[in-house]
């Protein structure tokens, strides 16, 4: 892998000065966002003005620009957060908040091999593959082949020249080649179809995680892997997020907040539970 997130020319000083083919972040007043690619013939624009992008090549970010109506913006390279939100997209991506907790929850570690289903539109593939690091490495699946190109040019735009990466065309519902993973991480509508696949390929110890948007889905997955037998320590989490709005006079909550989008329920591989034992973790009810 190369530069990081949103630091598309490399390491050192240079990678906080804009190059042509970056990424960027373009702020006005208003808090507003909008993302561009640089090209040094083209041309940023928007209701408070414009500006070339040239203007922008070789500054550092952080750098304030003067659009042609003599308005100010500030220009950043962009957060994976910010790159997630407005990337090229087919289906709807998982939230920045989520993509937090499920690195967390997940336990998603340096030098992880971690296998994704489905690939989507890349940004918990971006998340993954940051996160296992070049030592890691990360196998994404999906069934669709337009799936497959999107999330790879999203990939390739935000983390570009990634090695650790192999996209797969296949279905997990119907098997997994891959052995001894460290994490599965599943973003499919119904991830109870892959539960004995994934019990197969997980290593002792590993850690199954579900995103999933209505609690029912949840609940078939969790008797899915109770009925195997060789997953332990199922739990389930919802992520709210309250914005805050903090001015000179007023400090409240935002109007608006992202509250459900989804459940993220993870599981630990183990030995197969003996039948009629009295050593079972004890079951929440």
């Amino acid at each position: 892998m190369s530069a990081p997130a949103g630091c598309e020319s490399g390491g050192g000083p240079g990678r906080h000065v804009f190059g042509e083919g970056d990424h960027a972040v373009v702020v006005d007043r208003r808090g507003r966002r909008y993302m561009i690619r640089l090209e040094s013939s083209g041309l940023f624009e928007s209701h408070v003005g414009s500006f070339r992008h040239s203007e922008l090549i070789g500054r550092p970010e952080g750098v304030w620009m003067a659009t042609a109506l003599g308005h100010r913006v500030v220009v950043f390279k962009p957060t994976m957060a910010d790159f997630t939100r407005e990337m090229p997209r087919i289906a709807t991506v998982v939230y920045p908040k989520d993509l937090g907790a499920i690195l967390v929850h997940g336990d998603i570690f340096p030098g992880a091999r971690v296998l994704e289903a489905g690939s989507g539109s890349g940004a918990l593939t971006i998340a993954l593959l940051r996160a296992v690091g070049e030592d890691g490495h990360v196998y994404s699946y999906d069934v669709r082949d337009d799936m497959i190109r999107q999330a790879r040019s999203n990939v390739e735009a935000m983390l570009p020249g990634a090695a650790n990466l192999t996209m797969v065309k296949g279905d997990v519902y119907e098997g997994i080649e891959d052995r001894e993973l460290d994490r599965m991480v599943l973003d499919l509508p119904e991830p109870w179809q892959a539960a004995a696949h994934a019990s197969e390929a997980l290593a002792p110890g590993g850690i199954l995680t579900s995103f999933l948007p209505t609690v029912l889905q949840v609940r078939d997955l969790a008797e899915a892997l109770r009925r195997l037998g060789t997953f332990e320590l199922i739990e389930t989490v919802e992520v709210l997020v309250r914005p805050w709005e903090v001015g000179v006079r007023s400090v409240r909550p935002s109007h608006r907040m992202v509250a459900h989008t989804g459940f993220i329920t993870t599981a630990r591989r183990c030995s197969p539970r003996s039948a009629g034992g009295t050593g079972d973790i004890q079951e929440s009810r």
